[in-house]
């Protein structure tokens, strides 16, 4: 396993902090709006002495679905109990299943140019180990591998004593990849998994499926604050992952889209409402 600095060896880094944007080029800011940004930023990320970008996002009460969620036999009966449990569903362009949003879940994106040579698995272990630093003079227990019960079950599940809090995806983009990890700060991340399973039993109903959706024990999730007996907030680990990365870097920039990246964003964000048509309309 390479250490993460091997990874992510950038010397110049691209910094957006989208937490607390409500509008993006004119739009809601949505978690649309987010997955489309990842792949402009990836698609930026074309050549060896190309900058890497860490952006930091934040949605309300969205349940982000997996491509694999929307062959669900009665994915209409389960959008239909998200939305009446205050949630908007929206699926994504990443790997993964189903994975529930709110104000107390920090969405990190490291995107990395020139990746190809790297594998996908280097690639996961770079965030695990970054995030491993992150949190470094808080806890050493945190582990990767998967936790069985958990909501969008993978083998890069972030746990501490067999419980999770976190989960990694990973989009690659022509040359570029977008590395996301979503982070249960704070609240009850039992609540967010009884709000999946829920999710799963209404969309799945018992029947058999030729994929193996996750049977979900609430009691396996938690956030951080939970696990480590502290109040920890977004703004936090916000501010950990901004010394982490500027402790590696010699210039940060947080400017905006340039002229190319906001016609590239329009295609993209167009292509997300495109893949979304048919869960909007069950909503």
């Amino acid at each position: 396993m390479k250490h993460w600095k091997d990874v992510v060896h950038h010397t110049a880094f691209r910094y957006l902090d989208h937490t607390e944007k409500n509008i993006f080029h004119g739009r809601a800011y949505t978690a649309l709006t987010s997955f489309a940004v990842d792949d402009v930023l990836a698609l930026s990320a074309a050549g060896a002495d190309t900058e890497a970008a860490v952006r930091l996002w934040v949605h309300s009460d969205t349940v982000v679905l997996g491509i694999p969620d929307t062959r669900l036999p009665h994915l209409k009966e389960g959008i239909r109990l998200v939305s009446e449990r205050g949630y908007h569903a929206i699926v994504r362009n990443s790997g993964g299943l189903a994975v529930p949003l709110d104000a107390g879940v920090l969405n990190l994106s490291l995107v990395l140019p020139s990746v190809r040579g790297i594998s996908i698995h280097d690639c996961y272990d770079a965030m695990v180990g970054f995030i491993q630093h992150v949190l470094r003079d808080l806890t050493d227990g945190i582990e990767a591998y998967e936790i069985v019960g958990s909501y969008c079950p993978g083998d890069y599940d972030l746990s501490i004593s067999g419980r999770k809090f976190a989960g990694i995806s990973q989009r690659r983009v022509k040359n570029g990849a977008a590395i996301q990890i979503y982070l249960d700060v704070n609240g009850r991340g039992q609540e967010r998994a009884e709000l999946i399973r829920d999710f799963y039993e209404a969309a799945r109903k018992g029947e058999a499926t030729s994929f193996d959706y996750p049977d979900i024990e609430p009691s396996v999730m938690a956030s951080l604050s939970e696990l480590l007996g502290m109040e920890l907030t977004v703004d936090d680990l916000k501010s950990r992952v901004w010394e982490a990365i500027n402790a590696v870097s010699d210039r940060m920039r947080t400017s905006d889209f340039s002229d190319d990246e906001w016609e590239q964003f329009t295609k993209r964000y167009a292509q997300m409402v495109k893949r979304n048509e048919n869960v909007a309309a069950m909503q």
